[in-house]
């Protein structure tokens, strides 16, 4: 007697299932092992060191202490001065910067993008070049620029009878060291959406009799308002990083003290005043400020998305 072994192959529904699971499975597990190692590891644990503080015994010839002090650090940070300062002073920074960053970086994408730009790779390179200077090395070229004494731009302007103290109030200083490094990098995001849209479209736009201007504020602008968007979030959220150039000027520009910023402040209490849970608080309330305005920021915009769609339907 003999028996027939049938093999089930496997329905082309369930194979169907498996490639759509498992081809993005693997496509996004270097960037989930990468974001898990760099951002989420990290996080929990300065989160776990918010939780404790380091007393020192006796004179301190006999160590320290490490008392677990649950959210008193953060209600150390929250309840100090300085720490909320540097949020205002954040806020002012992102008032004054990202206006002109957004704008300049939008005119300079649509002059690329029109029918009279001519050698459009070579600007774009121009353009984009101080993006690719290292921030450090940016915030010592711009000190070497802004300090009296050695400046050639700041004798320049002293021989014409211009007495001029660029680094009088700290904030402008910052932001056009900010605006010289990103306003290329955003350009070219912008140029790149520029592109993408349809060459039908403005033909059309030409056709029913739009001049360029009109064309450029009617027709470019809003169909690019996703990829505008985007930048304003990411400004934002980076902006709540600012460390780097102001501490570079705070040798040399006395409005700029060590918690002009919260990353300045949760670096002063971690390496000057060794409070790594003090640090460790101000660290989790800024990514907790940040995750908050980009979740507001996306919603506002999906928002915004969805009533421009029903409109349109």
């Amino acid at each position: 007697m003999t028996s027939r072994v049938t093999r089930t192959q496997p329905s082309r529904a369930a194979v169907s299932r498996r490639g759509r699971v498992g081809a993005p499975t693997i496509l996004l597990a270097p960037f989930l092992v990468l974001f898990t190692a760099c951002t989420l590891i990290p996080i929990g644990y300065a989160a776990y060191l918010s939780l404790f503080t380091e007393k020192r015994s006796g004179l301190g010839f006999g160590g320290g202490v490490t008392l677990f002090t649950g959210l008193g650090n953060y209600t150390r940070a929250l309840t100090d001065h300085a720490f909320l300062e540097g949020f205002w002073t954040t806020a002012q920074y992102c008032l004054l910067y990202i206006p002109i960053m957004i704008g300049t970086s939008l005119l300079l994408a649509l002059l690329l993008d029109s029918t009279l730009a001519r050698a459009r790779r070579f600007f774009q390179l121009a353009l984009f070049l101080p993006h690719a200077v290292p921030g450090i090395i940016a915030a010592l070229i711009w000190m070497y620029l802004y300090t009296p004494g050695i400046s050639p731009v700041v004798e320049v302007l002293n021989s014409l009878g211009t007495q001029v103290d660029l680094l009088g109030h700290p904030l402008p200083a910052v932001v056009n060291i900010a605006i010289w490094e990103w306003t290329g990098y955003n350009m070219v995001i912008f140029y790149a959406a520029l592109q993408a849209i349809s060459r039908e479209v403005l033909e059309a736009a030409v056709v029913d009799g739009a001049g360029p201007l009109r064309t450029a504020f009617s027709v470019k602008i809003p169909l690019i308002r996703a990829s505008i968007s985007m930048v304003g979030m990411f400004t934002v959220i980076g902006s709540l990083q600012l460390f780097t150039e102001p501490m570079i000027l705070h040798g040399t520009s006395p409005g700029v003290i060590t918690t002009w910023t919260p990353n300045m402040y949760a670096y002063t209490a971690a390496f000057e005043r060794g409070d790594y849970g003090l640090a460790a608080a101000a660290s989790v309330l800024l990514a907790v400020v940040a995750a908050t305005l980009s979740f507001v920021v996306t919603r506002l915009t999906r928002a915004r998305s969805d009533r421009r769609a029903e409109a349109t339907t």
